[in-house]
């Protein structure tokens, strides 16, 4: 395994050089008449050039050549034929309770990368307008040949739930396992190997970036700390490929592919703020209850996206991990509700407290906007006679959830094609008695 190196921060400003060449960032300046090595000096911005200091992103990257030389784009028919992001109306509306047992990976003797293995679950807004979202799932068991890839239209947060993902990005090197997460930000380019069959979930915003949630009453710290986030450092391959390297983009929902005759992976040496990260949700501080009642899930988000309402997000992720449960006379699992936001749910290992049984890793359920939800029949009635005194729960189990202010449609392979969705989740909840008595 190649040695892996990080930064660490969220939000900050970073600089970072390969050690084979010393001194490659410029002093003083960004773009200097002649970088030093010969290196061409590129800015890739994430923000408008007037944004707010608080919310400019940028980052200058020094690499042996511009990003610029390569052929004309050129549209990848074929690959990933059930991604979407630009209509959302292939499908009647619908608002049932919708569950799905774990996807299908790709058969044994088909050679699918993450690219090819991208599927649109549901999502909501619109790409060339700027404003969505959409929830994937990556079934793969290649890794990418000579190939990679990046996403003009938004972010991706990438959460594995099955194999490690060895991710190269032109910032460097990422390692991202099952239990911690990775972004990349809108229009970096990255490539992703495998060590085996690998399945995951992606939560694409197209609204502006992932940042960490404001704390509140909460003060100064928890939640997720920024010391944990985990930035690459520089890492290049100065590396001519004579059959063309291929650089996948997706464009307004659709795949397009050039190719040029050269690794773009050579960054020599980059600064700023506008970068990949990893995580490790094991590091989540959690905050809860220690007298009655159960806290809003909004009290585990690990990162969101705004929207232009204050407190209301175009997506939030949140987890569900581990920890201790002490509140008295209080019904502990989630309870029951009707939400004005949409809840996607995955599983990445474990037994979610509320649905021990169908809700299952690889798995994933979508609750619509203000359709109810909640605990089911056995959850209800064990949590509702149980002694209450301090227990662990979710241990062995991590849980999470995307929600969104918006209202998600699901695609048609999600509804029908996959052929995982499964018709008797509500079944689960038909079984709750009437215990009402005078």
């Amino acid at each position: 395994m190649p040695e892996y190196k990080y930064l660490s921060g969220f939000g900050s400003h970073f600089t970072s050089e390969d050690p084979r060449c010393p001194n490659a960032l410029p002093e003083g300046q960004n773009s200097p008449q002649k970088c030093a090595y010969g290196l061409y000096a590129e800015q890739l911005s994430g923000s408008a050039f007037t944004a707010p200091r608080t919310e400019n992103t940028r980052s200058w990257l020094y690499r042996i050549r511009p990003s610029v030389v390569h052929e004309p784009f050129v549209r990848y028919e074929g690959v990933a034929p059930f991604l979407r992001g630009t209509s959302w109306e292939e499908q009647h509306p619908n608002p049932n309770q919708m569950r799905w047992n774990p996807f299908d990976l790709p058969a044994v003797g088909r050679e699918i990368d993450f690219v090819a293995g991208l599927h649109t679950v549901c999502g909501a807004g619109d790409v060339r307008a700027r404003h969505g979202l959409a929830v994937h799932v990556y079934l793969a068991n290649s890794s990418m040949k000579d190939t990679a890839f990046y996403n003009s239209d938004g972010d991706f947060l990438i959460v594995p739930q099955q194999g490690a993902l060895d991710v190269t990005t032109e910032f460097g090197r990422l390692y991202v396992q099952p239990n911690e997460i990775c972004v990349i930000p809108q229009g970096t380019r990255f490539s992703v190997a495998l060590e085996g069959p690998s399945r995951g979930y992606i939560l694409e915003v197209y609204d502006g970036h992932f940042r960490l949630p404001d704390l509140g009453p909460i003060g100064a710290n928890g939640l997720a700390n920024p010391r944990d986030f985990l930035t690459p450092t520089a890492y290049f391959e100065d590396r001519s490929v004579a059959q063309g390297y291929r650089i996948v983009s997706k464009y307004q929902g659709a795949l397009f592919v050039v190719k040029q005759n050269h690794s773009p992976f050579d960054v020599v040496a980059w600064h700023g703020n506008y970068v990949p990260y990893k995580y490790d949700l094991a590091r989540f501080m959690v905050i809860n209850s220690v007298s009655f009642d159960h806290c809003d899930p909004s009290i585990f988000t690990v990162l969101t996206c705004p929207s232009n309402r204050p407190g209301t997000a175009i997506a939030d992720f949140v987890i569900f991990p581990p920890r201790w449960s002490v509140q008295e006379g209080t019904f502990r699992p989630p309870y029951y509700h009707r939400n004005c936001m949409s809840e996607f749910m995955g599983l990445i290992f474990g037994r979610y407290e509320a649905k021990e049984g169908g809700f299952l890793p690889g798995g994933a359920s979508l609750h619509s906007m203000m359709t109810p939800h909640g605990p089911d029949h056995r959850c209800f009635e064990g949590a509702s006679n149980a002694q209450l005194k301090p227990e662990r729960i979710a241990d062995g189990t991590q849980a999470f959830m995307f929600e969104s202010s918006l209202s998600m449609a699901v695609t048609r392979w999600g509804e029908e094609t996959c052929q995982k969705l499964d018709a008797r989740y509500y079944e689960c909840w038909q079984s709750l008695e009437k215990h009402f008595h005078l």
